[in-house]
């Protein structure tokens, strides 16, 4: 169920990071075990595919500071904290900044493998979700400037004839930019036209200036 994901562990005590490991790996998930937080985000990319369990207490850097590392690079791999009882706040200020769910030391089992499950079926979304996003760019970096020009005015909603005064081009001009448009993107039909826009961050994006 969870093939072609890792889950990822962050931890400098071996105790904790060996036993996680051992445990995961028993129910049959890819481990990565990392003592480093230098290593750790020296080797992750966005491109992962999992979660990552993340002690909150560690000397070279904090799992906050680690998360806000993340989030800068725009990794969104879904976060379990680890977290003693005395860090209970900071565990509280990491699900703030996004992690998804923490457990306390020492561990149950039963909810730390059901915390990772979770994790690992929102990691797929989030993984599934990039990648269209992906192909939406790459399908869009094809469009010309003009052409992109016209896919923003149909993704805001604007009929042929105000695409036309807006960009000072004749109606019969924007039909074949749109029909062009509709060809590179692949679109099935005008709503999937204006869906695949709206998914690819079209409206939030500068336009580029036209020949």
């Amino acid at each position: 169920m969870f093939e072609n994901q890792t889950v990822f562990i962050l931890d400098d005590d071996d105790a904790v990071r060996d036993s996680l490991g051992a445990l995961l790996d028993s129910f049959g998930f890819t481990v990565k075990p990392y003592a480093s937080v230098n290593v750790f985000l020296d080797e992750i990319t966005a491109s992962q595919n999992g979660c990552l369990i993340l002690d909150i207490r560690m000397p070279e850097m904090s799992g906050l500071d680690v998360q806000d590392c993340l989030s800068k690079r725009k990794i969104t791999l879904p976060v379990i904290i680890i977290t003693g009882h005395g860090d209970l706040p900071m565990a509280v200020r990491a699900m703030k900044g996004g992690a998804l769910d923490f457990i306390e030391k020492p561990f149950d089992e039963d909810g730390l493998v059901e915390a990772v499950r979770r994790a690992l079926n929102i990691g797929a979304k989030i993984y599934k979700d990039a990648a269209v996003r992906d192909d939406l760019v790459k399908r869009i970096s094809k469009l010309t400037p003009r052409e992109y020009e016209v896919l923003v005015q149909i993704a805001s909603g604007h009929p042929n004839k105000v695409v036309a005064y807006e960009l000072g081009i004749s109606p019969r001009t924007v039909e074949i930019h749109r029909a062009r448009v509709s060809e590179k993107m692949d679109a099935r039909n005008l709503s999937h036209l204006v869906r695949m826009a709206i998914e690819a961050g079209v409206l939030d994006s500068s336009q580029p200036t036209a020949n």
